[in-house]
């Protein structure tokens, strides 16, 4: 009789173990996604930066076309306006929210294929949130091409003008007043006054420009594949949006023409090769491609 309790205790214990196993297991694989996108937010930011003063690929793009006393963008640039939204569609592939459709049997260019939402979880900025949520909601989904006009609002078609991210520029600043690299000022231009959001914090803004001079001049490698995706992307999003050059005047004649010299090798790339190498960001050339087609 004791040996048959013992052996039905046994199989209870053997039996509330595997469900806890189980249950576990799930646990861990419903879990995985989002330890995935967590990992790709930790390993995207700037090691060097406290939290106040990591800044998104919009912000850094956006600082370095912003003049440092006067606290605008030039008015003759009518580039960075759809180079923002790339940058947009840039930071949520690197943090894990979106991913190009799968290329197929048949190779669909990068262009063709789809922007699918690969996860929906905030991110903690309310421009990438409103991207992602018109990302995630629209169907049939859209390519990246699409989305950089729809984003900007540069579409004919009225049933689509929702999609239009309005004020970028301002809100961007207004982040990085918040994180203490501008402050806001108002200025009298005859007829109008403008908002303008004067540098305030040089350091940050050297330390980023001198993240891009050394990408191409100290810690140049030669091989986009083995440079930090994040400061890949800064370089060819800051060339689309026209600001990439501010950040090489201050270099001399030599250094900036070696400088320029290792950007073109950059730019002469071409999206649809690289991207079907190992360990890429495929959207991020998807976005390259649409500024070059």
């Amino acid at each position: 009789m004791t040996t048959l309790t013992q052996r039905t205790s046994g199989l209870v214990q053997r039996r509330t173990e595997a469900i806890r196993s189980a249950a576990a297991e799930k646990e861990k694989e419903s879990g995985g996604e989002e330890d995935e996108v967590r990992r790709g937010e930790e390993e995207d930011d700037d090691k060097g930066d406290s939290k106040e003063t990591r800044l998104t690929l919009m912000e850094e793009v956006l600082l370095l076309g912003l003049k440092d006393r006067e606290g605008y963008t030039s008015f003759w640039n009518d580039c960075i306006s759809s180079g923002l939204r790339g940058c947009m569609l840039v930071e949520l592939a690197l943090r894990g929210r979106l991913q190009l459709e799968a290329s197929g049997v048949r190779r669909k260019s990068l262009l063709a294929r789809k922007v699918i939402c690969k996860s929906d979880a905030p991110t903690g900025d309310v421009l990438l949130d409103e991207a992602l949520k018109h990302i995630k909601e629209t169907q049939p989904p859209e390519n990246v091409q699409s989305w950089i006009e729809l984003l900007s609002g540069e579409t004919w078609n009225p049933l689509k003008l929702h999609y239009q991210l309005r004020n970028v520029r301002e809100r961007l600043a207004k982040n990085l007043v918040e994180k203490g690299v501008l402050t806001t000022e108002k200025q009298n231009f005859l007829l109008f006054d403008m908002t303008t959001h004067p540098l305030t914090n040089s350091t940050i803004k050297q330390r980023l420009v001198k993240k891009v001079q050394d990408s191409v001049l100290e810690k140049w490698v030669n091989d986009p594949h083995r440079m930090d995706k994040r400061v890949l992307a800064l370089i060819l999003l800051a060339h689309s949006s026209d600001v990439l050059e501010n950040a090489f005047a201050p270099l001399q004649d030599e250094q900036y023409d070696l400088a320029m010299k290792r950007v073109h090798t950059l730019l002469e790339l071409e999206p649809e090769k690289e991207s079907a190498k190992p360990n890429v960001n495929e959207l991020m050339w998807a976005v390259v491609a649409a500024f070059t087609k």
